[in-house]
């Protein structure tokens, strides 16, 4: 069981806080709520610091040392999807009603790095129980491309032994997600007047037949590719923008492929197999395109070992802390976990509140789930830092 009690009443407050801060992203803007998540750790002991990709678009990195022994850290993001509208109450204005907290960024993912905070200061208040080192890392821009998370591990950071990223996930424990390349694939042709296409050669006819084969190496190759937690890989087209003018046979066609990742798919791979596709597009129908650029995304795909001792420990303490069904399952989505794994960090995913309202208008995290996990969040630490300095 938990050591300690998590205070509740100052949960609520600092996410009221943080939801108060604007953080859409686009544009982003980070830095007001990286402050703030700054000044409440700074004052229980850690070490702060900041690192910006953009001006405005800000990390902010907390540390606190505690003698010999791993490295672990919570990370979440600070941005939030924009708030839109249809919203029953103001967006920005935290509102409590029927056991839930409604407002932008409450389980997505505000809600989490609440929770980790008061984590932390747990774990600041009472080192006796604890040994090695501990950090926060609150990043920017997960909601777009990861650009913050991206920043900070090319940033050659210090190793980190293990890491807890907060996303909605019910308070279960998720130890995998996809991962994901947007492709943006240019269809050649030759323009000609309306009246006479026999004289061009019409990109987006030429699209056409690309479509029937990418939506052909989706169904005999790329779905075929399954992983037990996040199931299949895929391939589809997202967006298509073709033609300049009402009288003109066009002689481009652009196409956005979206080209999802399973745990074990590198993107060079994945890369190359693309490439492939447009070359056997060529061969085999005459279509002539090519890949002009790639579009930003979170990052590849990775996973945990379902036998690691932080999947184990993650499993227990959601188990302890009233979610039965613990997991571990995985993300059909992105999120930062893979670029943690890069460092070379055993990691899994747990936060308050479900997927299925954090992008929508009122968005809540349920008060219960919410206080839960910052307990979650403290046994997993406990676990993964033990005194002796032994796993």
């Amino acid at each position: 069981m938990s050591l300690y009690q998590v205070d509740s009443v100052r949960m609520k407050r600092d996410l009221a806080a943080l939801v108060a801060i604007n953080t859409e992203n686009p544009p982003g803007q980070e830095r007001e709520a990286a402050e703030c998540v700054a000044g409440w750790l700074r004052a229980v002991g850690f070490d702060l610091s900041f690192s910006e990709y953009a001006p405005g678009r800000t990390n902010v990195i907390a540390l606190l040392k505690n003698g010999a022994g791993p490295c672990f850290a919570f990370n979440t993001h600070l941005d939030t999807v924009p708030a839109g509208s249809s919203w029953s109450s103001d967006a920005f204005t935290l509102t409590e009603r029927d056991g839930k907290l409604y407002g932008r960024g409450a389980c997505d993912a505000k809600g989490p790095l609440v929770a980790m905070v008061e984590a932390l200061r747990l774990l600041a208040a009472n080192r006796q129980h604890w040994s090695g080192t501990l950090m926060g890392v609150f990043t920017a821009d997960e909601e777009v491309a990861s650009e913050g998370a991206k920043f900070y591990v090319k940033d050659a950071p210090p190793a980190i032994d293990f890491a807890v990223i907060g996303e909605p996930t019910s308070n279960a424990t998720f130890s995998a997600h996809k991962g994901s390349l947007r492709p943006r694939v240019k269809v050649k042709g030759v323009t000609a007047h309306s009246g006479t296409p026999e004289l061009g050669v019409n990109a987006i006819y030429q699209s056409a037949k690309l479509l029937g084969l990418i939506e052909e190496a989706h169904q005999q190759q790329v779905r075929c590719r399954c992983h037990a937690m996040v199931g299949n890989a895929s391939l589809t087209v997202t967006r298509i923008h073709g033609g300049h003018a009402d009288n003109v046979v066009p002689d481009s066609c652009e196409l956005l492929l979206d080209r999802r990742m399973v745990p074990g798919e590198s993107e060079e791979a994945v890369k190359a197999e693309l490439q492939k596709l447009l070359e056997h597009a060529n061969v085999s129908a005459g279509i002539e395109a090519e890949i002009v650029a790639w579009q930003a995304t979170t990052g590849g795909a990775t996973e945990t070992d379902s036998n690691e001792a932080i999947v184990q420990h993650s499993l227990a303490a959601c188990r302890r802390h009233g979610q039965p069904e613990a997991g571990p399952f995985g993300f059909q989505g992105g999120c930062d976990l893979v670029h943690f794994r890069a460092l070379g960090a055993k990691g899994v995913v747990i936060g308050p509140g479900s997927l299925a309202v954090a992008h929508k208008p009122d968005e809540f995290v349920p008060v219960e789930e919410f206080i839960a996990a910052a307990s979650i969040y403290l046994d997993v630490a406990l676990a993964m830092l033990p005194l002796e300095s032994a796993l």
